[in-house]
């Protein structure tokens, strides 16, 4: 029996190709189902996108919800960083160069007015006012010698002069001893006014000899030392601080305030801070506004100086505060949320205040009605007249940030602010 290979091998050849057509057409099959299921998804997504949009284009400017009409309290404030430091303190220094001999108080300690507080050496300025009580004893001892000298001067002008007269002598000798008179008076002159200077000169070195022990110009607490015993001083260019005392009874609150919430701050505005750690508020008022203004980072910053009282000592030199300038506030008031305003009309009145129209939800209708609105702050407003406690407006939620989502310098909440006493 003759086998016919080349045909066996062709049969071979065309079941491969058929099994293999076979197993491409299932992978593409499978393919098109996978590839239809999240087309479907896809479908499915963009209807809910498309009713979404739908929803909130037939609503205006978002989706709506209801807000209550109740009461509380409201506060415009401007918030601001600030720093602590003594309302009254001096640097005390020497005006004198030496060693620092010897140092009699600490920081920390409380010291009287008139206080020793340092001593610089004294020898160097005492040898000077020995010096020159010596030279002032000379001067005086001197003027006595020309004293003298003029005394004998006079009794041989008035000899010569009766001489003269007598004409026993001639004018020339009389006019030598009226010479020597006029010279030995001048001389006293100028020996007087030497005695003035000398005397000058020893007035300072005893002041400078007196700079050598330091005292305390004021009541107050020893907060810091910048100088060690036993170091030198140099005085000769600027005076060296010694010591700072400072009256830590009344603090400043030194607050950095920026130039577009400056304006809204006035002398007498109440304020309130918190110190970090502690949940204590601390009352007070805005005492001066500093008119120059400090640039931090291209940013413009005024000074606004803020006293309280310290007499509990609570309040530490170079804490950092939290400032709260209460431009307004109303308290137990009607209140509604600032968002829940709607367009504001052209009428307004001192007494009633400004006129908005908002929405009142009651049940599926709505509502247009007129409200007189007082103090407005950056999330709340002060209802005077139109609405009701327990009245239901309308709100619609913003879409896009408005204007009262800024950041800025002010900050204001319902119900009272930061911590209380």
């Amino acid at each position: 029996m003759k086998v016919n290979f080349a045909f066996c091998a062709k049969e071979a050849v065309i079941a491969s190709v058929l099994k293999s057509t076979e197993w491409n057409e299932s992978k593409m099959t499978w393919k098109l189902w996978k590839y239809s299921f999240v087309l479907v998804i896809l479908a499915l997504a963009g209807l809910v996108a498309l009713r979404s949009y739908a929803v909130q284009s037939d609503s205006g400017t978002g989706l709506s919800s209801t807000v209550t009409v109740a009461r509380g309290d409201i506060e415009d404030i401007v918030t601001a960083q600030g720093k602590l430091e003594p309302k009254e303190y001096v640097d005390v220094g020497t005006q004198v160069s030496g060693q620092l001999k010897k140092l009699y108080v600490e920081i920390g300690d409380n010291v009287p007015k008139g206080q020793l507080l340092a001593e610089i050496d004294p020898q160097v300025y005492q040898a000077k006012v020995e010096a020159d009580q010596a030279r002032l004893k000379t001067l005086q001892a001197q003027i006595l010698e020309q004293n003298a000298q003029i005394r004998l001067a006079r009794q041989q002008q008035a000899r010569n002069e009766a001489l003269f007269k007598a004409k026993a002598v001639s004018r020339d000798a009389l006019e030598i001893t009226q010479s020597q008179l006029s010279v030995a008076e001048a001389q006293l002159d100028a020996l007087q006014a030497q005695v003035e200077e000398q005397k000058s000169t020893l007035e300072g070195d005893q002041a400078n000899l007196g700079y050598t022990k330091i005292y305390a110009p004021m009541d107050g607490t020893v907060v810091a030392q910048s100088t060690k015993q036993g170091q030198t001083v140099n005085a000769s260019q600027s005076a060296p601080t010694i010591v700072q005392l400072a009256n830590l009874d009344v603090m400043t609150a030194r607050a950095q305030v920026a130039e577009a919430d400056v304006s809204r701050l006035s002398v007498g505005m109440p304020v309130y801070f918190t110190t970090l750690g502690s949940q204590r508020r601390w009352n007070a008022s805005v005492r001066q506004i500093l008119p120059t203004p400090e640039t931090v980072n291209d940013v413009v910053l005024y000074n606004v100086l803020v006293d309280v009282d310290n007499k509990d000592k609570q309040l530490m030199t170079g804490m950092s505060t939290q400032m709260y300038f209460v431009a307004g506030s109303a308290r137990n008031v009607l209140a509604l949320p600032a968002t829940a305003l709607g367009r504001r009309l052209a009428k307004q009145d001192d007494a009633t205040g400004q006129a908005y129209q908002i929405t009142l939800a009651n049940g599926k209708t709505a509502e247009k009605k007129t409200v007189h609105v007082g103090l407005i702050s950056r999330t709340e407003a002060e209802i005077r007249s139109g609405l009701s406690e327990s009245d239901k407006v309308s709100i619609e939620q913003q879409t896009t940030p408005s204007g009262s989502q800024q950041a800025g310098g002010r900050n204001n909440r319902r119900g009272g602010f930061g911590p209380r006493l």
